[in-house]
């Protein structure tokens, strides 16, 4: 378990991860496998409900959830409408996770977009 050297990646492969939210519970958009980093390039967040708001809170941990940092708290997001919610891309490290909690139950769905970096 080792950190990849970005110098020497072997293989870069382009993923994407989705879901909806049933619950208003912290939900893993992506858990970051051993010996791999991450580049998340997009997250957007749709709110499918067509009357009312629902916020969303987006948090990163680095230490396989034991504790979370908030990237973005209680955003909300209009009726009918996606937001992207990252102004530049970031990097997760080798067990790191992302995470999404929604306000509302479904109300919210959501996708990622990253590439995944293996030495």
């Amino acid at each position: 378990m080792a950190t990849p050297n970005l110098v020497n990646i072997a293989t870069i492969t382009p993923k994407n991860a989705m879901g909806n939210l049933g619950d208003t519970s912290r939900t893993t958009m992506v858990d970051v496998p051993d010996d791999s980093a991450i580049k998340i390039n997009t997250i957007l967040i749709c709110n499918i409900d067509g009357s009312n708001a629902a916020d969303a809170t987006v948090e990163v941990s680095n230490d396989n959830g034991s504790t979370y940092y908030k990237i973005i708290s209680t955003l909300s997001v209009p009726a009918d409408s996606t937001l992207s919610v990252l102004d530049a891309p970031i990097y997760l490290d080798e067990t790191d996770l992302i995470a999404i909690t929604a306000g509302a139950a479904n109300d919210l769905s959501w996708h990622v977009s990253y590439e995944e970096l293996i030495d």
